[in-house]
C-alpha cells in the first residue's frame, strides 16, 4: 500500500539532514497515517479509512462527503 493519505492526498516529502559540519544527506519525512474505522451516518456503515492524523480532526469537524467533495475539486 502507497503512503499516502485517502482524505487529503498527502505523501512523503524528501528533504536533507544536515549536520553541524554542514554534511548533507537525503532523508524522507512521513506522514503520520493511521488507519480508522469511520461511521457514516448518511449511509449508516462504517468504512474503513487510511489517513493522517490532521485530516481525522478535519473530518471531524466537516464531515466525510464535505472532505470528499473538496479533494475532488483540487484534482480539477
Amino acid at each position: 500500500m502507497s503512503r499516502r493519505c485517502e482524505l487529503t492526498g498527502t505523501t512523503v516529502m524528501v528533504g536533507n539532514n544536515v549536520s553541524h559540519a554542514h554534511n548533507k544527506t537525503r532523508r524522507r519525512f512521513l506522514p503520520n497515517l493511521q488507519t480508522k474505522k469511520v461511521w457514516i451516518p448518511e449511509e449508516g456503515r462504517f468504512i474503513k479509512i487510511k489517513a493522517t492524523a490532521r485530516a481525522f480532526r478535519t473530518l471531524d469537524k466537516k464531515g466525510y462527503y464535505a472532505m470528499m467533495k473538496d479533494l475532488k475539486a483540487k484534482t480539477k
